[in-house]
This record gives structure tokens, C-alpha cells and sequence, in this order.
């Protein structure tokens, strides 16, 4: 027998630009009632951009939560109301690696923290790379401004991921997946 969870009331506790976080009571399977904080944000695109050598395309970047520079694939928020979200993966590829995808095309989708966050991700895969025009290119400002761009062999990717060296988890199953549909 499933249960119905239901909101019963919902506190707003902030409101940004990126995010926001409220507190939900919510119906248990005991019948009892539970609050809940969630974080709400807009969902995100996350590239794993692969060139004709088997390279993916992996930037380092600082990320002030963790207080480290981490190993990422580009990526980006939804933040253009009613943008395709293959616009946006590709707008954040340019933006962040310099490359235009011949090819770009939906890998994998996840959830990053079910419990605690809406924050939906889906994963492309890009293929067909060439760069981005030096007089087209996006300024890089605040965290992307000294991010680093590095081509990985795709089965070094997967090897820094096992080794825990890649733990952004978006990175992780993108290179996983990747790595899987393409057989490397």
C-alpha cells in the first residue's frame, strides 16, 4: 500500500537569485507529520564535450561550499526563461571551453540531492567540437575567470573518477556515462 505524501503548509524561509528554501510539513506513511526544508532552484545543463580522440573536456574550478578547486564538466544554470535546455548546454560550452558541439544531444538526466533539493540536471553528450571564433568569445568574470581548460582521455576521466579525484557529482555520472555509451 503506497501513501499519499501531502504538503499540509509550506514556511518561505529565502529567496535569491540562484535558489530559494522553504519548510514543508508533509503527511508521513505513519500518519504522522514531518517538516521538510527544500531547496528550489532553476535545474541545470552539464556538458561532457568528447573530441574526435577520445578526449573529454574536463575545467577546474574554484567552488567557495567546498573551499577547493574542483574538477567539473561546463556546465550552467537554466537561467534563460524558456530556453531549450540544448540552447543552454550549448551556450554554456562556448562560454566556458571556447567550443562550438556539431552534435550535442541528451545522455543522462539526474536528481544531485533528492533529499534536500528540486535540483533536476540533464547531461549532454557533444561531439563534432570546433572552437568558438577569438572575437565571439564569452569574458569569463567571478568563479569562471581563472577556471582552467584541460582535454582528458576519456578513460583517464574515468580512472580520476574512481580514484575520487573527480567528485562533482554531475562530472561523475557524465563521465561514467559517456564513457559507457561510447565504449571507451
Amino acid at each position: 500500500m503506497t501513501f499519499a505524501h501531502e504538503t499540509v503548509s509550506r514556511t518561505p524561509r529565502y529567496t535569491g537569485p540562484i535558489f530559494s528554501v522553504h519548510t514543508d510539513t508533509i503527511t508521513m506513511s505513519d500518519g504522522r507529520t514531518a517538516d521538510r526544508d527544500v531547496v528550489e532552484n532553476r535545474g541545470a545543463v552539464v556538458v561532457v564535450a568528447v573530441d574526435e580522440q577520445d578526449r573529454v573536456v574536463l575545467i577546474k574550478q574554484y567552488r567557495h561550499p567546498v573551499a577547493a578547486r574542483l574538477w567539473e564538466l561546463p556546465a550552467g544554470l537554466r537561467d534563460v526563461e524558456g530556453e531549450p535546455e540544448e540552447i543552454t548546454a550549448a551556450r554554456e560550452l562556448a562560454e566556458e571551453a571556447d567550443l562550438i558541439a556539431g552534435r550535442i544531444e541528451p545522455l543522462i538526466a539526474l536528481h544531485t540531492s533528492a533529499g534536500f533539493s528540486n535540483e533536476f540536471v540533464r547531461v549532454f553528450l557533444a561531439r563534432d567540437l570546433r572552437p568558438v571564433p577569438d572575437a565571439e568569445r564569452h569574458v569569463r568574470e567571478d568563479e569562471e575567470a581563472d577556471l582552467e581548460i584541460h582535454l582528458v582521455a576519456l578513460d583517464e576521466a574515468v580512472g580520476m573518477v574512481l580514484r575520487g579525484e573527480i567528485t562533482n557529482a554531475a562530472a561523475v555520472a557524465g563521465i561514467l556515462a559517456a564513457a559507457r555509451v561510447l565504449n571507451v
